[in-house]
């Protein structure tokens, strides 16, 4: 077994660590509210993405209908409806500036039967072509209707080629007051550049609302963080100084054992003795039972106090002071399997909590387990430190209330929970109990 002294932990380490922790609770404030940002701002954002959309495509039918009222509508002579040659030709100049900028790329103007009247492309003139369910309606009321989608349908043959287009369909009331169908193709790219400012008018505000919100959470999160980790130390010193003031009296009841109820009773012990030597021979089996009982209470005595007075861990080691504790349940009859590093990189408050721990069981296994076995086990890894202690005792019932031989062992669970750790009791009767200790190796345990 070593015999190295654990290290000491410092009080700059300490502060550090509360530093670390508060840094950690803001970092998890942070990203939360990251996570809830891209939460709230993808539904948002895919919303204002189809608000744009069909903002756009509203200017699109608005655009649309314009042309069929002011250019489209007073062109529209009974000589266009019949088919006379050359009576396209307004429409045709009228028309011409838009379509070569690129902006419209086809027009068709169709009748009630499917007949197209009017196409900027002339083979289409004359055609007919069935018409879509909903054509009755927009003769009869007018409205207007656009949708943004590759062109497919037997009579787009000649918009195939041209990838996504914005399609519109308006009604147009020719000179004679017949209602027309206008259908007309736009370049998406117009109106793909009308979605995308609206977006990038409404997203920006929108991020930039969240992200201060964001902020202004931020300085009440930090102050809250550091209010409860000043709570918590506040909580870890006052059961430190509990654990403290109980290891000074254990120390002080250690003492007085030693230094005057074992010295006097070892001196009656002497005096027995002495007496059963001149003592007549009928009286000597009561002085000798008397001083067997009397040596048995003063062992029982010197064992209470050396298990009172904890042993220096500073100079042992927590390896060689387990040893020392599994010794003493040895000698109650119990197999005891330890499972030991010769080398525990520990400080002295994580030392002396583990150790306050196996005291603790051991001393519950001696006196109620009835166990034939105990186990101990010390692990450590790079993150943390585990004791664990089994025995195949009677067990007993966690689901009633403790009883008064597990006050000790809930006095550290909430020492231990408070230093960053746990303490697991898992028992059932007839089965045994598995206590486990749980120690980060960095966190800090107290603070002073």
């Amino acid at each position: 077994m070593s015999k190295r002294p654990p290290r000491l932990s410092r009080p700059e380490e300490n502060q550090a660590a509360e530093r670390s922790e508060v840094r950690a609770a803001v970092q998890r404030f942070l990203l939360t509210g990251l996570i809830a940002l891209v939460v709230v701002a993808v539904p948002v954002g895919l919303w204002v993405r189809a608000q744009a959309a069909a903002n756009a495509m509203t200017n699109a039918v608005l655009l649309t209908q314009r042309l069929a009222d002011y250019s489209l509508g007073p062109l529209l002579t009974d000589a266009v409806l019949d088919g006379a040659a050359g009576a396209d030709r307004q429409l045709n100049e009228r028309l011409a500036p838009r379509l070569a900028d690129g902006a419209l790329v086809r027009i068709k103007v169709w009748d009630a039967t499917g007949r197209v009247i009017y196409s900027d492309l002339p083979m289409l003139v004359g055609r007919h072509f069935d018409m879509p369910s909903w054509a009755p309606q927009l003769l009869a009321d007018g409205q207007g209707r656009a949708s943004l989608e590759a062109q497919d349908e037997v009579e787009n043959q000649f918009e195939t080629g041209n990838g996504d287009l914005v399609e519109v369909y308006v009604r147009a009331i020719a000179v004679n007051g017949q209602a027309l169908v206008v259908e007309a193709y736009f370049n998406d790219a117009d109106v793909r550049a009308d979605q995308d400012s609206v977006l990038l008018g409404l997203i920006p505000t929108f991020l930039l609302s969240l992200g201060a919100l964001q902020l202004a959470q931020l300085i009440p999160a930090i102050q809250l963080a550091r209010r409860i980790q000043g709570h918590q130390s506040v909580r870890r010193k006052l059961l430190q100084h509990a654990i403290d003031a109980s290891d000074l009296e254990r120390q002080r009841i250690a003492r007085d054992l030693h230094d005057e109820v074992i010295q006097d009773l070892a001196g009656l012990s002497y005096a027995l003795e002495a007496e059963e030597m001149h003592s007549t021979p009928e009286n000597r089996p009561l002085f000798a039972q008397a001083k067997a009982i009397l040596q048995k209470n003063v062992s029982t005595l010197r064992s209470m106090s050396s298990e009172l007075y904890p042993p220096d861990l500073d100079e042992l080691g927590l390896p060689e002071a387990l040893a020392q504790l599994a010794a003493r349940v040895l000698e109650h009859g119990i197999e005891v399997k330890l499972q030991i590093p010769a080398d525990c990189d520990l400080d002295r408050d994580r030392a002396a909590m583990f150790y306050r721990v196996a005291r603790e069981v051991l001393a519950n296994t001696v006196k109620h387990a009835r166990a034939g076995i105990l186990e101990l086990t010390l692990m450590q890894d790079d993150d943390r430190t585990i004791l664990l202690i089994h025995d195949n005792g009677c067990g007993f019932d966690l689901s009633a209330d403790a009883p008064d031989n597990h006050v000790g062992l809930r006095i550290m669970r909430d020492t231990i929970q408070v230093a960053g750790g746990s303490l697991e009791v898992r028992s059932w009767m007839g089965g045994g109990t598995s206590v486990m200790a749980t120690l980060d190796r960095e966190a800090p345990v107290r603070t002073r």
